[in-house]
């Protein structure tokens, strides 16, 4: 888990890399200058504070498990998504014959 500070630093990189400066956040979010000045340099903020930075920097809050326990993806968890997806690049690699078709490489005996 980043701590306080690891998120501030990337509050500021994703700000520096916007060319935002700092007063420009009251645009962005209405938080003053002050306000946004104090969460980049580490200051606990409440949740809800968060997410609004993170929006006006064009950021989203991701949720996840650590190491191994990383949930399965999307595709695991729908039941019968493995086999659907299967079949679809099944299709796709039997299609890859009609390429000589449409640029005239196949012999048209």
């Amino acid at each position: 888990m980043k701590n306080i500070d690891e998120i501030a630093v990337l509050l500021i990189e994703q700000r520096k890399k916007l060319g935002i400066e700092q007063k420009d956040m009251y645009m962005r979010i209405g938080m003053k200058q002050q306000q946004y000045q104090r969460i980049e340099a580490g200051s606990d903020v409440k949740l809800s504070t968060l997410l609004r930075v993170l929006e006006g920097l064009d950021l989203e809050l991701s949720i996840v498990p650590k190491g191994d326990k990383a949930l399965p993806s999307l595709v695991e968890r729908v039941p019968g998504s493995q086999s659907e997806l299967g079949k679809i690049k099944g299709e796709l690699e039997d299609d890859s014959d009609d390429l000589g078709f449409w640029f005239n490489s196949e012999d048209n005996a």
